[in-house]
């Protein structure tokens, strides 16, 4: 159980960390957006849920297999998540951003393809999140075109 709170905090506490740090901002707010924008309180409260989601998925392969297939794609799927604030919000690099949502979303399949023959549970744990980055494409895209 040690092992599995380290993941939840460390996952939850990095993507905090970095959602502090790397502020929408003036500059955010001032950009064209597209209509089915989510709200602003949205994307903390389903990022939460996400990292939370994350970490267990990992924790479970992590416990099984900690040098295996899946947890090489674990590791950088995360690294990819957490690179998107700085890019987007700091660097103010939409389409550089838009890469990083595309390889993310590559990896998170890969990550449930390779999960979903040993573990169920900790594929279907990413299956929201593909849909959220999927989604969060869509949308970076839409900015990416308006601005």
């Amino acid at each position: 159980m040690f092992q599995l709170l380290l993941f939840v905090v460390g996952v939850v506490g990095l993507g905090w960390l970095i959602g502090a740090t790397n502020l929408p901002g003036a500059w955010y707010a001032g950009l064209a957006k597209p209509d089915f924008v989510p709200p602003n309180w949205a994307f903390p409260v389903a990022w939460t849920i996400l990292y939370v989601m994350i970490a267990i998925a990992g924790w479970r392969t992590f416990r099984r297999e900690p040098r295996g297939k899946a947890m090489l794609v674990w590791f950088p799927q995360l690294a990819l998540n957490f690179a998107w604030s700085p890019v987007m919000f700091t660097m103010h690099q939409i389409g550089a951003a838009l890469v990083i949502l595309a390889c993310l979303f590559v990896a998170i399949v890969t990550y449930i393809s390779l999960e979903v023959s040993r573990d169920k549970l900790a594929a279907a744990l990413f299956v929201p999140y593909a849909a959220w980055v999927a989604f969060a494409g869509v949308l970076n895209a839409a900015i990416w075109r308006m601005n």
